[in-house]
C-alpha cells in the first residue's frame, strides 16, 4: 500500500490484513497503545488480551519526532534500521529482537515485543544490577564491529556493505550536527539551563577545544571502519537481569571503530554522574564504573580472538609479516580504537548537556540545583575526555580520570 501515518486508530486495521500476522496474534481482543519515547519514530504496543501475545508496531514519519513537522527528515531511515536488524540477526540472533514483518513502502517494521525487559536507561535509574550486560553487549561489539570489517571482509565484500548503508546521508548528518556542532555554538536548538547561561557562553568561544571536536567529527565523517549502529545508547538496549537486546539501529551506516563504543561509554558515564545527585548510592556508581571496565576490556579480548582466528583479510595475507611485529601493529590498532572512544564519549556526554537531546538521567532531576550541579560535572567530563582523549591509556587509565573529576 501506499505510504500513509498509522495511528492508533489505523493500525489494527493494517496489521490484520497481513496474514502471518493474524496467525500469529489468533483471535481475540486486540489493543494498540502508542508508547514511543523517542526522538524520531512512532511506536505501538498490539496486543491481543485475549491470549497475552503481542507485538511491535515501528514506523518512521517524515520529519523528525522531536522537533515536529517543520524539521523534514526522510522516512527511508527505516530501511536502514531493516537491514541492519537483519546483518546482526544472522550474527547475534539472541541479543536482537526478531523481526516479523517490514514494510518498506510504509517505512515499517513489526518485531518482537520484549515485554519481559526493559529501557536500559530507566534500570539505571532505578539502580538495577545487570551481571550479564557487560558480558552480552561486548560480544555484539567484538562480533558486529569485527565481522564488517576490512579485518575479515575482502575488498568487493567491504565496499558492497559501504554502498549498503552509507546513503544513510540524513542520519549521518544529524549526528554531525547534533553530536559535533550544534550543541557547542549558539544555536536555536539547543535547550540550555537558564541556571548555565553563562557556562554555555564560555564553552562556547573556546577555539582550542572546537579543534579537538572538529578533528573528532571529521573521523566520524570520514572513516569506514565497520557497520555501526551508529546510536548505540543506553536508550537503545532493551534488558533484564538475564538477557540483553540491543534495538533501534535506523542511524546505522559504516563508519569509525569507536563511536559506537564511545556513545555506550559516555551513557554509562552519564548515568554513573547522576548517582551523585539522585541517590548517593556508591557502591552502585562503582558497578557502573567496573561495567565500563569490564565492557571494554572483554571487547578487546573478544575482537583481537576472532582477528587470530581470521588471518586472511583485505588488509592482511597470512605471512605477510613477522608474529612479533604483526602484535605490536595490533596494539597500536587497538590503542587507536580505544583513544577514539574516549573521544566520542567526551562529544556524546558533553551534546547532552546543551543540546536538543539530553538525557533522563541527567535532565530528569527534579531538585533544580542538583540537576544544575550534575550538568556542570557532566560538562567538565565531557570537556575533558574530549581535550585529552589521546593521552588516556586504557581503561584503568579512564576510569581513574572520571574519578578524580569532580
Amino acid at each position: 500500500m501506499s505510504y500513509q501515518i498509522l495511528t492508533i486508530d489505523t493500525v489494527k486495521e493494517y496489521i490484520l490484513n497481513i496474514d502471518s500476522i493474524k496467525n500469529y496474534l489468533e483471535n481475540g481482543e486486540i489493543t494498540i497503545s502508542e508508547i514511543g519515547d523517542g526522538n524520531l519514530n512512532f511506536v505501538y504496543i498490539v496486543t491481543n488480551i485475549t491470549n497475552g501475545k503481542s507485538l511491535i508496531v515501528k514506523q518512521a514519519v517524515p520529519y523528525l519526532r522531536i522537533a515536529g513537522e517543520g524539521f523534514p527528515l526522510s522516512r527511508e531511515r527505516m530501511n536502514y534500521e531493516i537491514r541492519a536488524l537483519t546483518f546482526y540477526s544472522e550474527l547475534v540472533p539472541h541479543l536482537v529482537p526478531k523481526i516479523y514483518h517490514a514494510d518498506e513502502d510504509m517505512s515499517l517494521i513489526i518485531m518482537e515485543n520484549l515485554s519481559e525487559h526493559i529501557i536500559m536507561r530507566k534500570g539505571l535509574i532505578d539502580r538495577v544490577i545487570y551481571p550479564h550486560f557487560s558480558e552480552h553487549i561486548s560480544t555484539f561489539l567484538a562480533q558486529t564491529l569485527f565481522y564488517s570489517s576490512s579485518l575479515y571482509l575482502d575488498s568487493s565484500q567491504k565496499r558492497a556493505l559501504i554502498d549498503r548503508f552509507n546513503s544513510n546521508t540524513e542520519l549521518c548528518k544529524l549526528t554531525e550536527d547534533f553530536v559535533f556542532t550544534l550543541a557547542f555554538m549558539e544555536d536555536g536548538t539547543n535547550d540550555i539551563n537558564p541556571d548555565l547561561l553563562a557556562e554555555a557562553k564560555e564553552l562556547f568561544s573556546q577555539n582550542d577545544f572546537k579543534k579537538k571536536l572538529l578533528k573528532l567529527k571529521y573521523i566520524f565523517m570520514t572513516q569506514t571502519d565497520a557497520l555501526l549502529h551508529g546510536d548505540l545508547h543506553t536508550g537503545s538496549i532493551m534488558l533484564n537481569e538475564e538477557e540483553t537486546y540491543v534495538i533501534d539501529p535506523e542511524f546505522a551506516f559504516v563508519g569509525a571503530f569507536g563511536f559506537d563504543i564511545g556513545a555506550l561509554i559516555a551513557n554509562m558515564i552519564n548515568s554513573y554522574i547522576s548517582h551523585f545527585y539522585r541517590s548517593q548510592d556508591s557502591e552502585y556508581q562503582a558497578w557502573i564504573l567496573d561495567s565500563i571496565k569490564e565492557i571494554y576490556t572483554k571487547f578487546e579480548e573478544k575482537f583481537l580472538e576472532l582477528w587470530l582466528q581470521h588471518p586472511n583479510s583485505a588488509l592482511l595475507k597470512e605471512g605477510f609479516i613477522a608474529k612479533n611485529e604483526l602484535d605490536e601493529f595490533k596494539k597500536e590498532f587497538m590503542q587507536n580504537i580505544f583513544s577514539q572512544s574516549v573521544g566520542f564519549a567526551g562529544a556524546k556526554i558533553g551534546r547532552r548537556v546543551f543540546g536538543i537531546a539530553g538525557v533522563e538521567d541527567i535532565r530528569g532531576i527534579e531538585d533544580k540545583h542538583k540537576r544544575k550541579e550534575a550538568e556542570l560535572m557532566a560538562l567538565k567530563i565531557g570537556k575533558y575526555l574530549i581535550l585529552n582523549y589521546e593521552s588516556i591509556m586504557d581503561v584503568d587509565d579512564l576510569i581513574e580520570r572520571i574519578q578524580g573529576i569532580n
